[in-house]
């Protein structure tokens, strides 16, 4: 029993607002979801410049001086900001790769939590309220952005087993439910090349539409096909650098809720979530469909 939420914001005023709305809407749902939680922002994009979210559990020692390491190391200028355990290392779109491939090398207990050109992921065990604190969540900007508070049910409560999940760039998952295929479609994947941190079911989720979009799929698509192919019970929100989606499967015993106006679409598991935003009694609200795909996109 997890909580998951997000909020994609037609109205850029209030862009400046996506943190605390985000933030608040998370902490809404605690009960759902004591163990650990974690926020993917989709802020500005910079031009010429991508980003890279690392974590590490000494972030002392490992954020120290790594910038200019990793600007030797790439031939690149990359700047770090450190926020708490996480950092977010700005440099050149074209290095990303080579600067992942790096900081296994340079700082081997480091983690990374997602990159692209706009996404942030901040994420630790803990309740929401205390990760909300410790990233100073409330105070950041951008357009969407989703949210997840967890309840573990089938792998351990670390920092890596928490939400959201991003297996590729500027995109990202979470997921209410179980699958019970998930090692058959992980063996699938790490033939393709895929990577995996976690055994927690929902990176393979992640990865499964990480994979078809890299095959060329659009995400509404991607969603489709996770109707097909993952058993389970779900409900998925995904976020990419431009869009945010839903899908749940054809039975939908995971509880949702999707609220509309002319100024954002929300999505919480219970409504409770989206009561506090602007505006939502004038909102069309909604229990999503089983096996349907909603998707919004700027």
């Amino acid at each position: 029993m997890c909580g998951i939420v997000g909020l994609f914001l037609k109205d850029k005023s209030l862009e400046p607002q996506l943190g605390a709305m985000l933030s608040e809407m998370l902490v809404s749902l605690t009960d759902r979801g004591p163990d650990s939680a974690g926020i993917a922002i989709y802020g500005p994009a910079r031009a010429g410049r991508g980003k890279i979210t690392i974590q590490s559990p000494s972030p002392r020692s490992d954020f120290s001086g790594l910038a200019a390491e990793l600007s030797s190391k790439i031939g690149a200028e990359a700047t770090i900001t450190v926020n708490s355990t996480h950092a977010v290392i700005e440099l050149p779109p074209a290095k990303l790769d080579e600067a992942r491939a790096a900081l296994g090398e340079l700082r081997p207990s480091v983690r990374v939590m997602g990159s692209g050109d706009t996404v942030e992921i901040y994420k630790e065990v803990g309740l929401p309220e205390e990760v909300v604190k410790r990233f100073d969540l409330t105070k950041m900007a951008g357009s969407h952005g989703i949210g997840h508070t967890r309840m573990a049910t089938e792998s351990a409560v670390t920092t890596m087993g928490a939400h959201p999940f991003s297996t590729g760039p500027d995109q990202c998952l979470v997921h209410n439910g179980s699958l019970s295929n998930h090692n058959n479609i992980r063996r699938e994947l790490k033939r393709e090349g895929m990577k995996f941190e976690t055994e927690n079911d929902t990176e393979v989720a992640a990865a499964y539409l990480s994979s078809k979009m890299a095959h060329g799929m659009k995400p509404g698509d991607a969603l489709k096909h996770t109707l097909d192919d993952l058993d389970g019970f779900f409900t998925f929100i995904v976020g990419t650098k431009t869009g945010f989606g839903v899908v749940r499967d054809p039975i939908a015993c995971k509880p949702a809720v999707l609220a509309e106006t002319d100024r954002y679409v929300a999505f919480g598991s219970e409504y409770r979530a989206l009561a506090m935003l602007p505006g939502i009694e004038e909102a069309k609200v909604w229990e999503p469909e089983p096996a349907t795909v909603y998707f919004w996109e700027h």
